[in-house]
């Protein structure tokens, strides 16, 4: 006798593969892939960003000026993270069903909500209604940590062990005693390690936030790249690059330290 679990399996595999290949086949035939430039003055592009920065005084001259633009970057990162990541919590709890319950669509609705935006469009919100700056950044940083940490906490709330929260219940330990003893200590390592992790991805998304006047590296970048300053521009992204890879060589062995 067949088995019904394996011919489903594979008529299921069968459908996926089938779709899969007619959206490759439409992706490749129907967007236009012709460069407009050879490839030879590509390589000579690519040589002005990350060979002639090395070696012009001119460009050396301004790193201090652009690590301190990279400086700002990280803290508006550092804030916007610090703010998601506590303003999370509370909306984590609510959305996770085992203790939102009937009530945790509200908090699904407003994490899938914030997710759907990405930073650059709450930049440009929050330098309209703030104006110019680092603050717009933080705001536009912490908005959106909120929607991918709020997400994350809630299903580390509905994995946690629920014989400890039942044991505690059982002792006659109120609501507030459940969360504290019982809740918190399961989650506060992998939270933490949550928020680490996305203030890496805040750093690199923070350097881009400057192009829409959020403070931070990204303002400087976009007008050297629009004056044609390929060589300044080259500079900044070695700068950036090894901002980034620090930061995640620290955070890294954090985490590792934290779960």
């Amino acid at each position: 006798m067949k088995n019904p679990k394996r011919a489903k399996y594979w008529w299921t595999f069968v459908a996926v593969t089938a779709f899969m290949t007619i959206l490759y086949y439409v992706a490749f035939t129907e967007t236009k892939l012709s460069a407009t430039r050879s490839i030879w003055e590509s390589g000579s592009l690519l040589k002005r960003f990350f060979w002639d920065p090395l070696f012009m005084p001119e460009v050396h001259e301004k790193i201090p000026d652009f690590f301190g633009y990279m400086m700002e970057t990280v803290a508006i990162a550092y804030a916007g993270t610090l703010m998601g990541a506590i303003l999370a919590i509370p909306v984590g709890f609510l959305a996770a069903q085992n203790i939102g319950g009937s009530f945790s669509f509200i908090g699904k609705g407003i994490l899938n909500a914030v997710r759907a935006f990405p930073e650059i469009l709450f930049a440009i919100i929050f330098v309209a209604a703030v104006g110019m700056g680092p603050y717009a950044g933080v705001l536009a940083i912490s908005i959106n940590s909120i929607g991918m940490l709020g997400k994350l906490y809630s299903e580390v709330i509905e994995s946690i062990d629920m014989e400890i929260i039942s044991t505690l219940k059982a002792t006659g330990a109120s609501k507030l005693q459940v969360l504290v003893y019982g809740v918190i200590p399961q989650v506060i390592p992998e939270f933490s390690s949550y928020a680490l992790y996305r203030y890496e991805i805040d750093v690199r998304s923070s350097s881009v936030l400057g192009i829409v006047g959020a403070g931070g590296i990204g303002a400087p970048l976009i007008l050297a790249a629009n004056q044609r300053n390929f060589e300044e521009v080259g500079m900044m992204l070695f700068i950036i690059v090894i901002t980034v890879t620090v930061i995640d060589l620290i955070s890294t062995n954090i985490r590792k330290r934290l779960v």
